[in-house]
């Protein structure tokens, strides 16, 4: 197999033509919807997560924090559905493109701190200084307080990236040298095919962990600031 390591994660083209857009908006078309007054199994168990995870980030907000409850909300399912769809086999994952992830990390970090300079000005500004510092120290605490400030949206995406972009490698790898060893010893090929569906339903719950833990730290983001 002479297959780059890293082909899955090139930007797939139709024609000469990126289909990342079409990729991103697939999963919006698995989501079950119905106008119905009464649902299905399926509609009541997602509305009930949405609720749950809803109540769980919005509990420590006051009223302007709540009002981003709606894009939290579409962040988690956009990010959670679109790491789902890519463990698909034969599929191309989004969240390992970090632009893309900072497309979405820097905005929505930018809201929050613009939100906080507006409403919260004195407070927002306070973070930059902690109480008491000694004056010779002040500069250089201002400098390092703005740097980790700018550097918030960029942890954001590299999480992401790394470890969605870790999970599809190890199980790259994992399968390569089970497909392998099936012509060396079949019983190490069994115990590598073992590890390998272990692997894949970790994989499963990194990246519903990862997409909760993305737009967990948006929430704490906008708490801090609004």
């Amino acid at each position: 197999m002479n297959e780059n390591l890293f082909a899955s994660f090139l930007t797939p083209t139709l024609m000469g033509l990126p289909v990342v857009i079409l990729i991103i908006a697939m999963p919006s078309i698995f989501l079950p919807t119905s106008n119905r007054l009464l649902t299905n199994r399926v509609l009541t168990i997602q509305r009930w997560l949405v609720q749950t995870i809803l109540k769980q980030m919005m509990a420590m907000h006051n009223n302007k924090g709540r009002t981003w409850s709606l894009m939290l909300v579409s962040l988690i399912i956009f990010i959670g559905s679109t790491n789902l769809l890519g463990l698909l086999p034969h599929t191309f994952t989004p969240t390992t493109q970090l632009s893309m992830n900072l497309g979405m990390a820097i905005p929505l970090w930018a809201g929050a701190v613009i939100l906080g300079f507006r409403h919260k000005t004195k407070a927002s500004l306070a973070h930059f200084l902690p109480q008491g510092t000694p004056i010779p120290l002040i500069p250089m605490l201002i400098i390092i307080e703005t740097i980790s400030l700018f550097i918030q949206p960029m942890a954001l995406a590299v999480r992401l990236t790394a470890n969605i972009t870790a999970g599809h490698l190890l199980i790259h790898l994992i399968g390569g040298a089970t497909l392998a060893l099936l012509s060396i010893s079949v019983p190490t090929a069994l115990v590598t095919l073992v590890i390998l569906i272990l692997l894949t339903i970790l994989e499963f719950a990194v990246a519903l962990i990862q997409a909760y833990v993305f737009t967990l730290l948006v929430s704490l983001y906008l708490h801090d600031n609004a």
